[in-house]
């Protein structure tokens, strides 16, 4: 009896101490790191007058509130403003990796599920409005990690001052109204 008595004595004890509420800490908000000043970047096209993808890196130009990309030579290949940016989004693809497509192409029975080996690609996306040309365009940048790329957006965002809906950044329409 002692025994029994002294189980259901632990017992309660248990789950009177598990079942405690924690207040949820509020102090500080789900923000993601800042992006490094400068980064590799495969510009994969958009800009007009520069089909060619290439490897370089981009770079946050703060003083002239822009994001520049610059080319494997280190040269300047072209900028983009902070206030002429619409939208700025992530965008991820699914693709059959190099080993996937070697596996798959193996004349072994089996070898077609190679074709199964997928790997995710990041893709850094920037809408913008080019005000001295008049014409508006979409950017894309391959990244190499999740990380850096939801560091950059959020980065970028806050630097063009820019509104936040789920992942993505853009800048609210200028209502005029007319009498």
């Amino acid at each position: 009896m002692k025994s029994l008595f002294t189980v259901a004595l632990l017992f309660a004890a248990a789950i009177g101490t598990a079942a405690q509420v924690r207040p949820a800490d509020a102090t500080q908000p789900d923000r993601k790191p800042a992006a490094p000043q400068s980064f590799e970047a495969k510009y994969e096209g958009g800009m007009f007058g520069y089909g060619k993808k290439e490897t370089g890196t981009l770079k946050f130009d703060d003083v002239n509130e822009r994001i520049v990309f610059h080319g494997k030579d280190g040269k300047e290949k072209f900028s983009i403003g902070f206030q002429q940016i619409s939208v700025i989004s992530p965008q991820s693809r699914s693709v059959t990796s190099t080993t996937g497509n070697v596996v798959r192409n193996i004349p072994l029975p089996g070898s077609v599920l190679g074709g199964l080996i997928k790997e995710k690609k990041r893709y850094l996306i920037v809408q913008f409005a080019d005000r001295d040309a008049d014409v508006s365009g979409t950017v894309s940048f391959k990244l190499d990690n999740l990380k850096l790329l939801e560091s950059v957006i959020q980065t970028l965002g806050e630097k063009a001052k820019m509104t936040q809906r789920g992942d993505a950044f853009y800048r609210p329409r200028t209502v005029r109204t007319e009498i």
